[in-house]
């Protein structure tokens, strides 16, 4: 019992000023919060399910971060399947058939992603405001404030961008 508890409260960062987290469960959200809180879990799984957490919480983080900024669309779905052109903003969108191979994985991503949009405003941003992230395999030359590297991503900002933790995801 000890060991959940301490594993749990490892995963959590709480912004002192903000209060206690709120728990929530998935199934205890409304439909309209469900499906904005499914394409965060879908875009978590398919950038950075196998990431360690703090990865898939970073991708958590700056799609919610671009909802937020105000420079992208307005609801965390519209964000996620957001395209420039022909371009994705985040590149497992474009590719065909791709789906949800391991469901106990996807389950936990999922309430992880229910977790960070209920308590977005009381978290610390892992990512300091990141609103882009490529893979460290990459290099897309872009000039932008680099701002950390979690597992296989590495995290940027515009500088001057600023993030309003107040505006609502939906």
């Amino acid at each position: 019992m000890l060991s959940a508890i301490v594993l749990t409260l490892s995963m959590v960062t709480i912004n002192p000023y903000n209060g206690l987290p709120i728990k929530a469960t998935y199934n205890s959200l409304t439909n309209d919060v469900k499906k904005q809180v499914t394409c965060l879990a879908d875009n978590i799984y398919h950038e950075a399910a196998f990431e360690p957490m703090q990865g898939q919480r970073a991708v958590a983080f700056v799609t919610l971060n671009r909802v937020k900024s105000g420079n992208y669309a307005e609801t965390i779905c519209e964000v996620v399947y957001q395209k420039t052109g022909k371009t994705c903003q985040f590149s497992w969108f474009c590719e065909k058939g791709l789906t949800i191979s391991n469901r106990e994985v996807y389950n936990q991503i999922r309430e992880m992603a229910t977790y960070i949009v209920v308590n977005y405003d009381k978290l610390d941003d892992v990512t300091e405001g990141a609103t882009y992230y490529h893979a460290d395999y990459v290099n897309p030359h872009w000039k932008l404030e680099k701002v950390n590297q979690i597992g296989r991503h590495i995290f940027y900002k515009r500088k001057g961008d600023e993030i309003d933790r107040n505006k609502e995801f939906f």
